[in-house]
């Protein structure tokens, strides 16, 4: 059933591993100097700021929402969105595998949150003079990688091979 060899298993969840990984210990630093300055504003660059906001809603805060009924079933399609990312991820060839590995372990670390905190921490903020991105945190920037990956592997890679086949 399964042919994945152990080391290939091995080496898939330390990615997935160093993602959550990371993802939780930018947070966590970031809320440290909550804790000690009641807030998070700080200046980095002209491009860059660190600002701590609370996200309910979805990626990039889209469906922020206060009322838990709603909060909890945002929660739970992101879990179940989770587990068919970890389904294909056991199915996947090839290059695609390591963009599902980004999209999981980024889905996990703000699922954690969610179950932990009842909302993710959001804190890089970046913009350009007055023009500002959604804040996002470390888990959105793997998801995104892994996104963008997909959908390169999808238009470019797979069309390549079909049409070797014709």
């Amino acid at each position: 059933m399964f042919k994945t060899k152990p080391k290939k298993i091995l080496l898939n969840f330390i990615i997935i591993l160093s993602i959550f990984l990371a993802d939780r210990l930018s947070k966590i630093y970031i809320l440290r100097i909550a804790e000690v300055e009641n807030t998070v504003d700080i200046y980095l660059n002209s491009y860059l700021n660190l600002y701590l906001i609370w996200n309910k809603g979805i990626a990039f805060g889209l469906l922020n929402f206060d009322d838990s009924f709603i909060y909890n079933i945002i929660s739970l399609i992101i879990s179940m969105v989770t587990i068919i990312v970890f389904i294909m991820m056991i199915r996947a060839k090839d290059y695609e595998i390591y963009a599902l590995l980004c999209i999981f372990g980024g889905s996990l670390g703000n699922l954690f949150d969610r179950i932990y905190y009842s909302a993710v921490p959001d804190f890089i903020d970046l913009h350009i003079n007055n023009f500002h991105w959604f804040i996002f945190n470390v888990a959105d920037i793997f998801i995104t990688i892994g996104v963008i990956c997909l959908i390169y592997v999808e238009i470019f890679y797979k069309n390549r091979k079909y049409e070797k086949n014709f």
